[in-house]
């Protein structure tokens, strides 16, 4: 079963960003909005299934890497000031910032496996 705003091909795209070590929420935060110009966490709360303290982590978590954006939205009246999301830079650079650090851990990985192998000598 998917969500209600993401298709097969978005639910295929959160399985690979959590493979890359991002949390569930954030991959499906990220997939929707790439999917959006600009919105708010209640539109993406409803589109993706997840509660709203899960958003507001991952909406943090996506700010804190510089990938997203936020805006206030002026309301009129009372009760909590509603903010608009939009990414920060384009999908595809986030596909290539993700690309580096995936690569950087395969290096790791292989130089642990050298040194691992000089040593056994």
């Amino acid at each position: 079963m998917t969500d209600k705003g993401l298709t097969k091909k978005d639910e295929m795209l959160v399985e690979l960003l959590m493979r890359t070590g991002l949390s569930k929420n954030m991959a499906k935060t990220l997939v929707y909005l790439r999917k959006k110009e600009e919105t708010t966490s209640v539109e993406i709360e409803s589109a993706t299934g997840l509660r709203q303290p899960e958003v507001s982590i991952a909406m943090q978590d996506l700010r804190r890497r510089k990938w997203v954006s936020k805006r206030d939205i002026k309301k009129e009246g009372k009760g909590r000031p509603v903010h608009s999301n939009k990414l920060a830079i384009t999908f595809d650079k986030i596909v290539d910032i993700i690309e580096a650090e995936e690569k950087k851990k395969i290096t790791a990985i292989e130089s642990n496996i050298k040194q691992l192998k000089d040593l056994a000598k």
